[in-house]
């Protein structure tokens, strides 16, 4: 029997597909920017088939690539040894919402929305949230430790995530499901395979913590010519009871926000601050106090119904929608320490100008963590040339204190910067860890490691 048959036995045949056409629109990545090699996509429909698919693509020598909602930035879900593509697609369902404990059970593939929107439901809040909602799943997610716009406020997906469930590269699965709070008996498991990327295991579900509603919500974006300011602003925020979201808009971004989706600017300015506040209390006032201290361009814009939030919300909820207007972008996902941010904008513009002159940088990001996203717009380097450009980025970052992966994960695109943020014994002990799990390497082979 072939190893397509044995997929089809354990999924059944009308869930493993070798469409060229199919294949074709699975192997590219979010940006377009980079494609790869598969033999066939499988899409199991519970733990025990994942576990099952993975026991028959190691017996046959075969790689296997996870593809959860495929929004990764890093070409983490790229497959680059003609794989079996393994689609979390099918893992969607997500329990009855627990309002006492305040938690629910979600399969790794449940969209962010879908999350949100049964949290919601149950007049709870979950933690993370992203402008990639409707496509992100939790399952991949939890293997990037995605973070996201309310970080500042409710921390990442490790953060988040109570149990799990895990098949592991040999096929058996481990189900890591607790119900108590605190619980410190033997290893953490649960957090080794958040942010593992999929090399350890594939996620297949997730008990998520869930929050309660804030009564009280206040926005606001205001204007800045100067980063510094911005950021001390920012730091002043960031330490607030109460802080909700921070985020970092330049006004690049906004220009192209209002250029081809009419969606301009609440204030003026080179560098825009959008801030929210949430509690049991009215935060205006003290978020009023804050910003009266502000270096700012101009008055802020500020919204205290969801409507005039919702329109505060616009150009940031924008910006992903057009930065592939000129093709696809090269994003960089970067943390920095805050000291270091307009260090970073002005040398980062120097190195886009002196590698690809024609492209345009744009920032923005989640200014509490330093956790930042750029994105050179019309930038249409390629081969040798984009990778001395990507290589002069890289090093910046480090010059800068920074780390070479935030939010998105290393993936393939940065495995070869791996030591820019990790020492040598770090990434052999990650090694160890890997072989521990994955002796031959066939799970997600790309990703991480070169």
């Amino acid at each position: 029997m072939t190893l397509l048959d044995q997929l089809a036995s354990i999924v059944g045949a009308g869930y493993v597909t070798t469409d060229p056409d199919v294949l074709a629109g699975r192997v590219v990545d979010q940006t377009g920017r980079y494609r790869g090699h598969a033999q066939a996509l499988v899409r199991p429909g519970s733990e025990t088939e994942v576990a099952a698919v993975l026991r028959a693509c190691r017996d046959a020598g075969a790689c296997v690539t996870v593809q959860g909602g495929r929004t990764s930035l890093v070409a983490g879900t790229v497959p680059e040894h003609d794989d079996i593509l393994l689609s979390t697609e099918r893992l969607s369902a997500i329990d009855a919402v627990d309002t006492a404990e305040r938690r629910v059970r979600a399969g790794a593939g449940a969209t962010c929305a879908a999350v949100q929107h049964a949290a919601a439901a149950a007049g709870l809040v979950f933690g993370v949230d992203l402008a990639s909602r409707d496509s992100a799943t939790v399952g991949g997610m939890a293997s990037t430790n995605a973070g996201g716009l309310r970080t500042v406020r409710y921390g990442n997906m490790r953060e988040q995530i109570l149990g799990l469930e895990v098949a592991l590269p040999d096929g058996t699965v481990v189900r890591r499901h607790s119900q108590v709070r605190s619980d410190n008996t033997g290893y953490d498991l649960t957090s080794l395979f958040v942010g593992a990327e999929g090399t350890l295991g594939v996620i297949t579900g997730v008990d998520l913590r869930l929050h309660p509603v804030p009564p009280h919500r206040v926005t606001a974006v205001a204007g800045f010519d100067d980063l510094d300011a911005l950021i001390a602003t920012g730091r002043r925020l960031r330490d607030t009871d109460g802080i909700a979201a921070l985020e970092l808009v330049d006004a690049r971004a906004s220009a192209l926000t209002a250029e081809h989706l009419g969606v301009h600017a609440a204030v003026s300015g080179a560098w825009q601050l959008l801030v929210e506040m949430a509690g049991e209390a009215d935060q205006t006032d003290l978020l009023a106090d804050v910003l009266a201290d502000a270096e700012l361009t101009g008055e802020p814009a500020v919204g205290v119904d969801a409507g005039a939030s919702q329109r505060l919300w616009q150009v940031r909820e924008s910006i992903g929608e057009v930065l592939g207007w000129y093709g696809p972008p090269l994003k960089f996902d970067v943390s920095l320490p805050l000291s270091d941010v307009a260090r970073f904008a002005d040398a980062a513009a120097a190195v886009t100008a002196e590698h690809a002159p024609e492209a345009i940088p744009v920032l923005f990001g989640h200014i509490g963590e330093g956790n930042l996203h750029l994105n050179l717009v019309r930038c249409n380097v390629s081969g040798e040339s984009e990778r001395a450009l990507y290589t002069a980025m890289m090093n910046l970052i480090a010059e800068c204190g920074g780390n070479v992966s935030s939010e998105h994960g290393v993936g393939s695109r940065k495995r070869d910067y791996l030591t820019m943020s990790r020492t040598d014994a770090d990434v052999a002990a990650m090694r160890t860890v890997k072989a521990a799990f994955d002796p031959t390497g066939y799970l997600n082979p790309a990703v991480l490691f070169r």
